[in-house]
């Protein structure tokens, strides 16, 4: 995924009526933390922001003060009732420094016939460059039979990339859904 530019303004007011008075501009309260550095608050440009956390991973430069800084989203906290944004954290990276993320699983292909697919795990744990992450990983079930199982260690990954977590971990099980006696068959057996 390509660089978001968002240019940043600096936040001298806080607390919750600082942050509304925040939101009401169409601005989004965000704080940038890292690199041994003081934690610095700044108000980020609201819809420009909200369409750029669509994607997962995303890389943003933000302008403060004139000076570039790379960073990701750590946390986007969001209201449970309207689903806006009311807060972003932000974690400052370098170019080629390597930091751990959550990327989704996408299944694709198609089991075997008659079979289904259970994803136990819709995230894997992965450690890339932060101006290279990967916005999914994708797992091939195609063909896999009843009783197949992809783990960790079968996962495949972009170059650079390596998996966090337990090898023998489940990410996708393969199995023949069972039937449910229906009661039309037990009125005809009577």
């Amino acid at each position: 995924m390509s660089e978001v530019k968002l240019a940043a303004v600096t936040r001298t007011e806080f607390g919750k009526g600082a942050a509304r008075r925040i939101r009401r501009a169409a601005q989004i309260p965000a704080v940038l933390y890292g690199h041994g550095s003081d934690p610095l608050h700044v108000a980020l440009p609201g819809h420009e922001t909200m369409l750029a956390l669509k994607h997962s991973n995303a890389l943003f430069t933000i302008v403060l003060d004139g000076k570039p800084v790379l960073a990701v989203a750590k946390d986007v906290q969001r209201d449970p009732v309207k689903n806006v944004i009311e807060h972003v954290d932000l974690l400052i990276v370098a170019k080629g420094e390597k930091i751990t993320v959550d990327v989704n699983v996408h299944i694709v292909g198609d089991s075997y016939p008659g079979t289904i697919h259970v994803v136990e795990a819709q995230t894997v744990t992965l450690e890339a460059e932060a101006t290279h992450l990967p916005q999914s990983i994708e797992v091939s079930v195609e063909g896999l039979v009843d009783g197949a199982q992809v783990r960790g260690s079968d996962l495949v990954l972009p170059a650079g990339a390596t998996f966090v977590g337990d090898l023998d971990a489940i990410i996708v099980a393969i199995s023949t859904p069972q039937g449910i006696d229906e009661p039309a068959d037990e009125a005809a057996e009577a």
